[in-house]
């Protein structure tokens, strides 16, 4: 059977299951080629909290609380840039930090007893995986690589770490965050809600793998002629991603990487979707596709026919999740059962159960 109705509205529920899916395991920050460079950021921001990701003159990612040491302000204010000076500088006392999270200035604070090596940055962890930066609020039993081995080894040709971010569109969605990962794990709704999707793949023709805790997910075989998810299934003159077997070019992967991350392999790209729950009716999502940077250097690099297809797509899958969060916070709603086609949804349930304790 579906979940209670107050796993998708209740405010208590939605604030345990931010601590206990996001503040206490890897979650997916962004590209790590966002940041090139040393001294270049993005801001992470989950519920109250601000983590400023970096890079350090060694070229290793950082991770920073947005939180100066002397009276708490909040710091970087932009979403992303590159740190004046490689610095991270507070805008209320100038109290300023090296790369590696060192106080270097503090203005006015020298007196007997005070050492600067006493105030540096708190710390996230973080770690690199694919060309994606993850971090931890907690203390991580296993690492990213070693929790997602099987993932990175099923799509080692896709060289995911050489691929470029080539657009992003940013969504506001009024429907809890769980109701995004359980839409993206089954395509029942495939012929009614993506016509134009449907052609493409056999929406009962998923090879799925068998769920366990961390991930979810399968491939789905394209048909029809078909060489990549795109309107008309065309690649529009791009090449297939370096690297791939005759098979796999002919299938797109969809994995749900617990508890944020999207992840789509496909034959000329990498779809990602992270996930950031704001309230328990709302989540915003980040789409970008991922190219590789020779084939976006190409003079007649065309990518709009992916890009726009996957707008419409998401914009329909948005509009059928905010209808699903409609209908549970209605008092007419009770669990209904699942059919035997969605034992993925019922065992990202499980999962969730289980980290609430029932």
């Amino acid at each position: 059977m579906t979940l209670p109705a107050r796993y998708y509205t209740d405010p208590e529920i939605f604030r345990k299951e931010l601590e206990r899916f996001y503040f206490n395991r890897w979650i997916c920050a962004g590209r790590s080629s966002a940041i090139p460079n040393p001294g270049d950021y993005f801001l992470c921001e989950l519920a109250n909290e601000s983590v400023i990701v970096t890079r350090d003159n060694a070229g290793d990612i950082r991770a920073f609380y947005n939180v100066c040491r002397h009276r708490g302000s909040r710091m970087c204010e932009e979403q992303e840039g590159s740190l004046p000076g490689k610095r991270i500088t507070c805008p209320y006392h100038a109290w300023s930090y090296g790369l590696d999270g060192a106080l270097i200035g503090a203005p006015h604070a020298e007196r007997p007893g005070f050492s600067r090596a006493d105030y540096p940055l708190k710390p996230v962890r973080a770690e690199h995986w694919e060309g994606n930066v993850f971090l931890h609020f907690g203390t991580p039993t296993e690492t990213v690589a070693e929790l997602l081995a099987r993932v990175a080894t099923k799509f080692a040709n896709w060289r995911m770490s050489d691929l470029k971010m080539h657009r992003r569109i940013v969504y506001d969605v009024k429907a809890n965050w769980k109701l995004i990962v359980l839409n993206y794990n089954e395509c029942l709704h495939c012929p009614f809600v993506h016509p134009e999707l449907n052609p493409l793949t056999d929406y009962l023709g998923a090879d799925n793998e068998e769920p366990n805790s961390t991930y979810i997910g399968g491939v789905m075989f394209l048909r029809n002629g078909a060489e990549t998810m795109s309107f008309g299934g065309s690649r529009s003159g791009r090449a297939f991603l370096p690297g791939l077997t005759e098979e796999q070019r002919t299938w797109a992967g969809f994995y749900a990487i617990y508890p944020n991350l999207l992840l789509a392999p496909h034959p000329d790209y990498l779809l990602t979707h992270t996930l950031w729950p704001k309230a328990a009716d709302r989540t915003e999502i980040v789409c970008e596709l991922h190219f590789p940077p020779e084939e976006m250097a190409k003079p007649k690099f065309y990518a709009d026919d992916a890009g726009n297809f996957w707008d419409l797509i998401n914009r329909q899958d948005w509009h059928i999740a905010e209808l699903s969060q409609a209908g549970i916070s209605s008092r007419a709603y009770v669990p209904g059962p699942y059919t035997k086609r969605e034992e993925l949804l019922r065992a990202f349930d499980q999962d969730v159960l289980a980290i609430d304790g029932e």
